[in-house]
């Protein structure tokens, strides 16, 4: 590869680097996370807690309450202590 090559695949890659950073505030970092444990939690206790729904579903956040509804009323204690950290 040629220096100059080189230079501008640094310089373009550089930019992108810059670009795609998000910047989120700490709140919505929080949900993500949280959506991100919720969707966890419903592939993980699909039999025990979540058999009657679709198992293709994709948990968004305003279903953090229901998700957390559910495996606390359905599940067992490791799974009522994930419902009892998504309500938080």
């Amino acid at each position: 590869m040629t220096p100059e090559i080189r230079r501008y695949l640094a310089e373009i890659g550089r930019k992108g680097g810059r670009k795609s950073r998000r910047h989120l505030a700490p709140e919505q970092a929080r949900v993500m996370v949280k959506v991100r444990e919720a969707r966890r939690a419903f592939r993980r206790f699909r039999t025990r807690c979540f058999w009657s729904f679709d198992p293709e579903y994709r948990v968004k956040a305003s279903d953090l309450g229901w998700v957390a509804d559910e495996l606390m009323k359905h599940g067992d204690r490791e799974a009522w202590v994930l419902g009892s950290r998504l309500c938080r």
